[in-house]
């Protein structure tokens, strides 16, 4: 059986230990303050593109409306802690369970709709969040953004501290793959992989389609509200720009750069993406003196580049890479028994 689950899905211990080995090892190269920052973001935004490839690559649905379910949690937990006075931990879980119910309820109605119908209705979803947070000043601190609030500690130890942040954000990374892999790995992961497949097919056999593809949007939602609550706890500030539209479609090329069929293909996307919009920043704007939002065109030439090569995300050619060394390795090994 064991054998089986790693045919179908490969052996999701290897990745995970090679994850861990880079996380304790990178703090020793990277002495950047800047860089340091950006791993710790490529931490936050990881743990709602994992959530992102349960729903794309795994159930079938698109959404371009997750930065809304980022500012949720963001500004539920900043609200709760600065205005209330309220710990930490209990405003983050109030948050992931409000943004939960939101979505939830929301979920119910527009996953009816399909393809494009549905990604715009995320989207309409997103800007109506977004008015709401500009809107409701007394609360959210409207366009000038919502200020002090309070950094983080987890027993006695103060994660305000960068190195700290960035092993305690890495953990929860690895504790949210865990999960997502255990339900993929799943019969549960099974009837989402035959809903993105054919959902007419999975409901011929019985199956409830929209409580699990509601459910799925819910748990992915979870995440961008968790995402959020630890930005806006590391940031200690937030602001309604973070949570447009534009951050929605940012995390949907992460995905699909990455590949939206693979959790760590989710983790590689958004690592890429992450480390290139530095590099266009640096490149770009420091010596080649451009200005406006060169990152948009590098962006849209990527997606050109991999839909055309690599549809499946730059972790095919990865994949591939990997079980073509293995079958060399095994190969030889056989020549030299057979030596």
């Amino acid at each position: 059986m064991a054998k089986l689950d790693a045919i179908l899905y490969g052996n999701r211990w290897k990745p995970f230990i090679g994850l861990i080995a880079i996380i304790l090892a990178l703090p020793f190269f990277v002495h950047a303050p800047h860089i340091f920052t950006v791993l710790i973001l490529i931490g936050l935004y990881s743990i709602i593109t994992v959530g992102l490839s349960l729903l794309i690559g795994y159930t079938g649905q698109i959404s371009l409306g997750h930065a809304a379910f980022f500012g949720i949690g963001a500004y539920v937990s900043g609200m709760l802690t600065t205005k209330a006075a309220m710990s930490p931990w209990l405003a983050m879980i109030l948050g992931m369970v409000v943004t939960f119910g939101i979505a939830y309820l929301i979920g119910i109605p527009i996953l009816k709709l399909k393809g494009h119908f549905l990604a715009l209705a995320t989207l309409g979803f997103n800007i109506i969040i977004y008015i709401l947070i500009v809107g409701l000043s007394d609360y959210t601190g409207g366009p000038l953004g919502l200020h002090s609030i309070p950094t983080l500690s987890l027993f006695g130890l103060d994660l305000s501290n960068p190195l700290y942040f960035y092993y305690f954000i890495w953990t929860v990374v690895g504790l949210v793959i865990i999960f997502s892999t255990n339900i993929v790995r799943s019969p549960i992961g099974r009837l989402l992989r035959s809903i993105h497949d054919s959902e007419i097919a999975t409901q011929t056999l019985g199956v409830n389609v929209a409580k699990y593809k509601v459910a799925i949007f819910a748990i992915s939602a979870a995440y961008a509200s968790l995402a959020g609550s630890f930005y806006a706890h590391f940031i200690n500030f937030i602001a309604p720009p973070t949570f447009y539209i534009n951050f929605s479609i940012l995390l949907l090329i992460m995905v699909m750069v990455g590949g939206s069929h693979s959790i760590w293909g989710a983790m590689l996307g958004t690592g890429t993406i992450m480390f290139l919009q530095e590099l266009i920043r640096y490149i770009g704007k420091d010596y080649l003196h451009l200005s406006g939002p060169v990152e948009i065109v590098v962006y849209g030439f990527m997606i050109v580049i991999v839909m055309m090569f690599a549809p499946r995300g730059v972790i095919s050619i990865l994949s591939g890479a990997w079980v073509k060394a293995s079958r060399s390795k095994t190969k030889m090994m056989k020549e030299a028994k057979g030596v």
